[in-house]
Order: structure tokens, then sequence, then C-alpha cells
């Protein structure tokens, strides 16, 4: 491979030449001193490639191509926005209707598109809203058409998914388009196999941790796999990610287990409870898999917590969303990464305000969890909130995406901080380091970060955008 020379980057307040020598950083040098075939960059800033620690790849990918229902501040508005599409199947996506004044049903959908089949997707995918063709087509008997946690997850599976391959591998083109070198899959189905059936067809623009779903446990035991552990064949752009369990469901859902009670109505939904939960982790564990659990609820996350400690092994928990003051400083204790999505928190702060009222100084709390010596990890969640880092980072050092001000402050982070987070731990480019790079236009300590310019990515050594 011939070495390659990234010429004309900010480092460290300096304008280097980079040397790049078998998908590694080699050297450093004065501008126009080191040998190799030029990429010129421009004047940007380098900068450790991106991940995307939290993805849910097809998903996202087919949620680009779904009519979009955020805007929709109720079951009628979100009716109206698809009354007009022509395709066979209507797919729609994002609706939040946490706090909608009135309840989506099927019947809803029927009268506006009589005998065609709809599927309206949750801004968290913890909520299906189907009309009634949809739930024929896909074999259910419902009341409302309006499916929650495991039986959404179960008929998402089974919806049509158009070309799913094509569309992923388009995605990962969109994800180095700003900066991403590396995402997590957390899709419910067999990732590595999905993956490897991708790679057959064309290398995809970023490195891919495949996560083991729940129901493959024994499976992926049995195939020999551990988490971090390079796929083989995969040119080590797969690798084995963590074992994902799920301890509750979402906020918009009102199915995040909490100690208090949704205005007085039901705690939330525990989907794993401990005495499952607890045996899983350690039969995964016992097996160089490492867990990584769902909690979003104060209640959710102490069981997970608790699970944790008594299996005795280290890990991470997804979302972290609602954490009791007593719970906090145990994530560093444990050795539990906190995996989190900040542009939720603006997105949520109204739910929030609702659903958790009182509570919310302790909601989405990276600056609490930070004090304690907690990691933390960011990632989207996509498709919940877009793939796309800089988003998070944005949200976790503002608290806000709009003109209103910061949402509790406080539990801000400051700017390098969050760039670590987002870059897989890494502050800083080194001799060494493989040469999963971004050059960004500016420096992202100066001016706005969400729409932040991505001039060249880099994965191993390889030019995947600019």
């Amino acid at each position: 491979m011939t070495d390659l020379v990234l010429r004309n980057v900010h480092r460290d307040g300096r304008l280097v030449d980079v040397r790049i020598a078998g998908g590694v950083v080699a050297a450093f040098g004065e501008p126009g001193t080191l040998p190799g075939e030029v990429i010129d960059g421009h004047g940007g800033h380098l900068l450790p490639g991106l991940v995307d620690a939290h993805v849910h790849m097809q998903q996202w990918a087919s949620s680009r191509r779904r009519i979009p229902l955020g805007e929709a501040k109720s079951a009628v508005e979100a009716v109206e926005l698809v009354r007009g599409a022509a395709q066979d199947w209507v797919f729609g996506a994002n609706f939040v209707d946490g706090l909608w004044p009135d309840a989506p049903h099927k019947d809803l959908l029927e009268a506006a598109l009589p005998g065609r089949k709809v599927a309206l997707f949750s801004a968290d995918l913890h909520t299906l809203w189907l009309s009634p063709a949809a739930l024929k087509e896909v074999g259910v008997d419902h009341p409302t058409g309006v499916l929650v946690e495991a039986e959404c997850m179960a008929v998402t599976a089974r919806l049509p998914a158009g070309d799913p391959d094509a569309w992923v591998l388009e995605a990962t083109d969109a994800a180095a388009a700003r900066g991403v070198t590396k995402i997590v899959d957390y899709e419910l189905t067999d990732t590595i196999a999905d993956w490897q059936r991708r790679l057959a067809i064309r290398t995809p623009s970023v490195r891919v941790a495949a996560v083991i779903a729940k129901h493959l446990l024994e499976p992926a035991i049995e195939r020999g796999y551990r988490t971090g552990a390079v796929v083989p064949g995969s040119d080590g752009l797969l690798t084995v990610g963590p074992y994902k369990l799920f301890v509750d469901g979402s906020l918009n859902t009102r199915t995040a287990f909490c100690h208090d009670a949704y205005d007085g109505d039901g705690h939330g939904v525990v989907v794993v409870p401990p005495e499952e939960l607890m045996p899983l982790m350690r039969r995964a564990w016992e097996n160089g898999i490492v867990p990584a659990v769902h909690a979003i609820g104060d209640h959710a996350n102490q069981i997970a917590l608790d699970a944790f400690e008594t299996v005795g092994c280290r890990g991470r928990i997804e979302h972290a969303q609602l954490v009791s003051e007593r719970d906090l400083p145990r994530f560093a204790q444990l050795g539990v990464i906190a995996s989190v999505q900040p542009a939720h928190a603006p997105d949520d702060r109204d739910v929030a305000d609702r659903h958790w009222a009182g509570r919310t100084g302790r909601a989405f709390p990276y600056q609490s969890l930070l004090a304690t010596g907690a990691t933390l990890e960011i990632g989207s969640d996509a498709p919940v909130s877009p793939l796309d880092p800089w988003d998070g980072i944005a949200s976790a050092v503002t608290r806000t995406d709009d003109d209103r001000p910061a949402w509790h402050p406080e539990q801000r982070i400051p700017l390098e901080v969050a760039l670590a987070a987002a870059c897989g731990g890494r502050s800083s480019v080194e001799v060494g380091d493989v040469a999963d790079l971004l050059v960004a236009e500016r420096d992202p300590c100066r001016g706005e970060l969400r729409d932040m310019p991505i001039v060249l990515t880099m994965v191993g050594g390889r030019t995947t955008h600019g």
C-alpha cells in the first residue's frame, strides 16, 4: 500500500502534514516535507473519526425513506401528513404521541386511507400504529392497531423492508459524510450475518460492531463469538458487539420503568425481570460477551446496576435517561459505561417535563454521571435521532436545539469531553493510531457544531468521504 500524506491540516493549533502507512498514522511533519501520495486537507482541523455508539442501522436506512411525522401535534395531524401517499405500503416515522391531546387508533387511518396498508413508527421505535389492512397483512388482530414494546418489535420484523442491504450501505456513505468511521449496530436481527452479506456486496464506509440480540446468545456462543473480536473475512471492518438486553421500555410510550407512577397510573413496564436478566448476563460474560442493558427509567437503571453488581461483570447501560441520586456513582464503581444519546434531551424535554415532573434535574444526567467518574459514550439511537454525532455533541454541550434556553444547563458537559465521548474515547490523533480520521472545515471550539462541514473522512487510511 502506498504511503499517503494528508497535507495542510490543523493539529494542536498549527498546520501539519500527516503520513499514513499501512492504515496507521506514521508521522507528523511540517507542510510539504513528507513524501507520499498527497491528499489535500484544505486547512481543516484533524480529529479522530466519530463513533456512533448506538444505531439501529436497517431501521435508520428505512426511516430515511418514510414520511416524517415529527411535527404532528395530534393523531389527527399525523394522519393528515400521510393522507396523500400513493404507495402500496404507506410508512411514516418519528411521531411523538406523549403530548398529543388525542390517541392514535386504526380507525383514524382507515377513515383517511380506506383499505390501505399503513404503518407509522413512533420516534422512540417502541410504538407501531397500523391500519386494519396492515394488521391483516401481518396476521395480527388488535383492538386499536397501536402496538407497543415486544408486540411492536415482533411485528416490525415482519413488515416489508424494500432493498435493505442497498439502503444500509447507502446510509453508511451518509454517515461517513458526517465524519463517522464506526457504528455499533443494535438491530435485533442476526446482525453479524446481515453485515457479512453486505460486505459481500461492497465495502461499507464505516466499521461496524454488530450487537448480539437476546434470542441469539446461544448460537453466538456456539460460533465462538467474543465481544471485540474481528469477524473473519471482514478485513477488520466487522467486529462482534455486546449482548443486548432490555429492562424497560421508553419515556414517550410511558413504559420506562420508574419508581414514581405516571400521572398516578402505572410505573412502566419491566421487559426482562431480574430473575431472567441476571442468568443471561452471567452466561454472556462467562463466554466473553459483554452485556449492554437498555434502561431508561430510574427503577430500570437500579435493576440493571444491581444485576451488574450481582453478576460481577462490566458492561454498558444504554440510555440511562433517568437515574436516582443514589445510583449515579454506581456506574463508575461497577465499571459500567453510560451509553447515552444527548440529542434525546432537547427532543424529549417537553415529554419529560410532563411525565417526569419534579424529577427532570436527574434526567439525562450527563454532568452528574461525569462528576462521579463515569465513562460516557455518545450515540444517536438512529432513527430516534439522526445518525449524526455532531447533533449529539451539540446537545450535550448546550442542552438545547432551538431558541429556548438550555434545559437543565447544570447537566451540560465540556466540549472536549463530549468530543471524546463521540470518538470512542479518543481525544486526539497520535502516531500509531489507526487512521480512522476526519477533517472538519472549522475548529469545533469555534462556531456552530450541528452544521459542521466535513472536508474528509478516512477509515484505516481509506478515504470514505471527500
